[in-house]
């Protein structure tokens, strides 16, 4: 490990640090061992334990598109806002079809029916601000 050249009292020592390990050292002094205790105080770590509390992993939308007593609820998928609607309240409109257009992430987004059935409400209107989530359109 490392080697020292002592001098005491006129005699010379060859010492080798072979472990050091807490307060106990072994070394080697003239080519005989020796387990030579350290008085040293021992260094406690200043560096604090962090105990956090577990945090509840946020519950996954179940889907944009959520039913409600037989009807769907359509949501808005990222946040943005509505460019054009292009059904009213009362349409009725089949599986694939255009019904909003909305721009987010700088992209224009189309969301489409995942269904057939008819518009029962419309919860938004062109130029609206949209959260994740927010309800758009109702269909039954």
């Amino acid at each position: 490990m490392k080697k020292f050249k002592f001098t005491i009292q006129g005699n010379s020592y060859d010492v080798e640090v072979l472990d050091f390990e807490d307060n106990i050292a072994k070394v080697e002094v003239n080519g005989t061992k020796y387990a030579v205790e350290v008085h040293k105080e021992l260094k406690q770590i200043k560096t604090p334990v962090l105990v956090r509390q577990e945090v509840p992993s946020p519950k996954r939308s179940e889907t944009k598109i959520r039913k409600s007593i037989g009807a769907t609820q359509i949501k808005a998928p990222l946040p943005g806002n509505i460019m054009q609607v292009f059904v009213k309240a009362g349409d009725d409109i089949k599986k694939g079809e255009k019904l909003l257009m909305y721009e987010a992430m700088k992209m224009e987004n189309n969301i489409l029916a995942e269904k057939d059935g008819q518009v029962t409400a419309i919860k938004v209107q062109a130029g609206d601000s949209v959260l994740e989530g927010d309800l758009l359109i109702e269909i039954s």
